[in-house]
C-alpha cells in the first residue's frame, strides 16, 4: 500500500547529503524488481528497467530540509544553520533529533522567551540565527560525549500520522511523496522503453543531484515527481495557487513564474492524453513558487524535454505536511499508463 510505504519513508531521516537511510529503503523495495540498481559519486540512486533505445528519466529527490550544527558554546547550547528553505517561526520550540556519531540525540529548539522580550522584539520574526538547540547538556564537553560535533545533521522529531478520510500528515512529505510514487511506478511499469528511476540528492540545496544524473544518463526526456502548493485552505487564495488536494496529480506547466522551467508542450500533451484516455483525474498549474529537479534536468546536454509531475501538499517545508493518498495513487496510475508509450518528440 502507498500509505504504509509513505509512512516508512516519512519517518526515516535524510537531510541533504545524508540520504543513506532513504537509499536503503528504496534498494529494499526495488531489489529483484528492476534490472539494475547503482549509485553514483554524488549519492544519487539509479534504478533501471531495460527496454529499447528510447530512454525516459523519472526523478524524485530523497532529501528533506533540516539543520546542521554550526557551533557549540561553553554551556552546551548548540547553534545551527538551515539546510534548505525554512521559515524561522516554524522551527521555534520544535523537538529535534541530532544524528550524531554515537546515535540519535534528542533536543529542543529554544530562543529568548517572549515574556522578557521588549515590545519591538515581539513584533519581529524569530530568526534561525537567534535560536539554539538544548540537548540537556551543561557544557560543550558533555555535548561532545554524546557524539555531537560541528557538522552533525539534524531533523525534526515528528511521526507520520493518519488524518480523517484518505489524508495523512508527517515530516518530509516533500519529497518522500515523490519517492513513494516513483517506487510504486517502477514496481508496476511494463514499458517497451528504457526507464531510469533516479532518486536524487541535494535538491533542497540547489537541484544538485539531478544535474549530475541527468548529464550522465542523457535521457530522451524526463519527469520529476515532487509536491506543489494547493490553494484550498485558509490564508491562501485560489488565484495564487489554483490546485487542490484530492483532485489528482498536477502537471506543472510553469514553475517560479517562468524563472524556473516551462514544461515541454509535447510532454504535457503526452501526459494529458494518457490521463484522459484512462479516465485518471489530473490538474494543471502555472506556478509562482519554487522549482523541482525538472528545472535543472531540462537544461542538460543541450536540452532534455521535461515536466514536473507533482502532488498537492499543504504546509510544505514544515514538520506537519499534509497530502491525500488518492492523489498519489492516481499519480502512479498515470505514470504507469504513460510509460507504455512515449511523447511525440
Amino acid at each position: 500500500m502507498v500509505k504504509e510505504l509513505l509512512r516508512k519513508l516519512s519517518d526515516a531521516h535524510g537531510v541533504s547529503s545524508s540520504e543513506g537511510n532513504i537509499r536503503d529503503i528504496i534498494r529494499a523495495e526495488l531489489a529483484g524488481v528492476v534490472d539494475e540498481i547503482t549509485g553514483d559519486t554524488m549519492g544519487n540512486l539509479i534504478t533501471v528497467k531495460r527496454g529499447d533505445d528510447f530512454s525516459i528519466m523519472l526523478a524524485a529527490h530523497m532529501d528533506e530540509i533540516g539543520l546542521m550544527v554550526q557551533y557549540i558554546d561553553d554551556k552546551g547550547f548548540i547553534r545551527v544553520v538551515p539546510l534548505g528553505g525554512w521559515f524561522g517561526p516554524v522551527l521555534y520550540c520544535q523537538r529535534v533529533i541530532l544524528h550524531g556519531a554515537k546515535g540519535p540525540v534528542m533536543g529542543v529548539i529554544g530562543a529568548k522567551p517572549p515574556h522578557v522580550m521588549k515590545e519591538e522584539e515581539r513584533k519581529k520574526e524569530i530568526k534561525i540565527e537567534d535560536m539554539f538547540i538544548d540537548v540537556g547538556a551543561a557544557s560543550a564537553s558533555e555535548v561532545g560525549d554524546l557524539g555531537i560535533e560541528i557538522g552533525t545533521p539534524i531533523t525534526t522529531d515528528r511521526e507520520y500520522t493518519e488524518l480523517a478520510g484518505n489524508r495523512v500528515t508527517g515530516k518530509a512529505l516533500d519529497n518522500r511523496v515523490g519517492v513513494a510514487m516513483l517506487i510504486r511506478a517502477m514496481q508496476k511499469v511494463k514499458s517497451p522503453h528504457t526507464i531510469y528511476g533516479v532518486f536524487t540528492v541535494q535538491e533542497e540545496l540547489g537541484l544538485k543531484g539531478a544535474k549530475v544524473s541527468a548529464y550522465s544518463l542523457n535521457p530522451d526526456c524526463a519527469i520529476a515527481t515532487d509536491v506543489t502548493i494547493p490553494g484550498d485552505h485558509p490564508g491562501i487564495e485560489k488565484r495564487d495557487a489554483s490546485v487542490e488536494m484530492g483532485k489528482g496529480p498536477v502537471l506543472v506547466l510553469v514553475s517560479a513564474s517562468g524563472r524556473g522551467l516551462m514544461a515541454d508542450p509535447r510532454m504535457t500533451a503526452w501526459l494529458r492524453e494518457t490521463a484522459e484516455k484512462n479516465d485518471i483525474p489530473y490538474q494543471l498549474e502555472v506556478g509562482t513558487g519554487g522549482n523541482t529537479d525538472a528545472t535543472i534536468i531540462h537544461l542538460e546536454r543541450g536540452g532534455i524535454p521535461s515536466i514536473p509531475f507533482s502532488i498537492a501538499a499543504r504546509y510544505i517545508h514544515s514538520p506537519v505536511e499534509v497530502v491525500d493518498i488518492g492523489d498519489i495513487e492516481a499519480g502512479v496510475r498515470l505514470l504507469v499508463e504513460a510509460l507504455k508509450g512515449k511523447p511525440a518528440l
